[in-house]
């Protein structure tokens, strides 16, 4: 999930870092399945980069709305398959 922030959110690194504690419980709670894998800042568009892997579509949307409704004014997620899944879904060798 890629996540940017509002000025606000981004102007205080304390607060920001207390307000991510607080996003990550809401979700654990109401989203218990979803598995973090890492956690990026990152340069450009976006503030974060998050991965992280969810039972299903709708909990994946969770996250994001989540996301949103705790001071990220963009929330975008991109649903990835591992190239080896692909490959059997696709029937391809190689």
């Amino acid at each position: 999930m890629m996540t940017k922030l509002s000025p606000e959110a981004l102007g205080d690194p304390r607060g920001r870092k207390a307000m991510g504690k607080e996003w990550l419980s809401k979700v654990a709670k109401s989203c218990p399945d979803v598995k973090w894998r890492s956690h990026y800042a990152i340069l450009g568009r976006y503030d974060f980069m998050d991965v992280y892997e969810a039972p299903d579509l709708e909990t994946a949307h969770k996250v994001s709305y989540l996301s949103r409704a705790d001071g990220a004014v963009e929330a975008e997620s991109w649903q990835a398959v591992p190239y080896d899944r692909l490959k059997l879904i696709a029937d391809v060798e190689g």
